[in-house]
This record gives structure tokens, sequence and C-alpha cells, in this order.
């Protein structure tokens, strides 16, 4: 009886872990699964080209692990990784990209993706972003319960680390705007 009332509150607690304050009123549906990011990044423009390409490059690999595209973040991981080793400082990033690319499933593909976000998003906390807004999110269940964080072009939560599981486990935690 006693075990019982224990997963009750276990369960209560991750529920609040991960109720976003930035609930959406749109229909949850696989549709909402596949809503990617990607159309958003448009709208965020830097003064360097080559970090306009890693971040395009980054939210398509994000997009396709939020969907649970095993098969489809690879090439995009591989793409990512081609970006990042054109840009001074970032080899441990491409070889961290390269590493998604070739991962077994999924479940390897995030934990790479959160050593990948350690190495990028500082860089993109430092760059000269021209217009536009990054949104650096965290989620506190990733990782173990470690926690997460990845970049989005949207307040709107889509978990790279979970997908449908928890697709809107986590928060913005910060803005990165344009200066």
């Amino acid at each position: 009886m006693q075990g019982k009332k224990y997963l009750g509150l276990v369960a209560i607690a991750i529920l609040m872990a991960c109720n976003s304050s930035n609930k959406s009123t749109e229909t949850k549906d696989s549709t909402a699964v596949s809503k990617s990011d990607t159309t958003k990044a448009v709208a965020l423009t830097f003064n360097d080209q080559k970090l306009q390409a890693i971040y395009t490059n980054y939210i398509k690999l994000k997009d396709q692990l939020v969907a649970t595209n095993y098969n489809d973040a690879k090439p995009a991981a591989n793409e990512l990784a081609i970006s990042l080793k054109g840009f001074e400082g970032c080899e441990n990033a491409a070889a961290i990209a390269h590493k998604i690319a070739d991962a077994k499933d999924i479940k390897a593909q995030r934990a790479a993706f959160n050593d990948l976000n350690v190495e990028v998003i500082p860089v993109f906390k430092h760059a000269a972003l021209t217009s536009g807004t990054i949104y650096l999110q965290h989620c506190p269940m990733a990782n173990n319960g470690d926690g997460g964080d990845w970049l989005a072009s949207e307040k709107n939560i889509r978990n790279p680390y979970y997908g449908n599981e928890m697709m809107e486990c986590g928060r913005v935690a910060e803005e990165i705007k344009a200066k």
C-alpha cells in the first residue's frame, strides 16, 4: 500500500515538473508532432552566413528529434557537421554531430544531442543576431533528471529529448535577441 502512494506522488511530481507555462491551444495530433520550427528560422538573421547555415541545420536536426525520426535525423546531423566544420572553434561540435549521424538508435541520438548543445549554445549566445529571437529552452527531466537545453525559433515547447512522449516538457529559460 505504501508503494502505491509513493508511485502516485512520483507520477504527480513528474507531471508538475513537465507542465509547461507555454501551453498550446492547438489540437494535439500527428501533424503537431511533425510541425517544423524551420520555417520560423528564416526570420532569424546573423551577421555571419556560416552561423546562419549552422543554425538552420541545427533546427533541422532538432525537428527530426522532436518528431522521433531516427532515420531523418542522420542526414540532418551530417549537414550540421559539415556546416560546423567550416566554423572555427566548432570542431568538437562537428564530431558530436557525426556521432548523432552514426548513432544506432534515437536514444543514442538524443544523448549526443545533449552533448552537442553544450558546445553549440554558447556560440549562439554570443553570436551577432541581426533580427529575430532564439529561445533557449530547458527540460528538467532530460538526461535522467539532469536536465537538457536546446535552441528554438519559437516560444512553443517541442521537446527533442522526448518527442511525443512528453512534447511540452520544458520551459523557455532565456531569450537571445537581436541587438
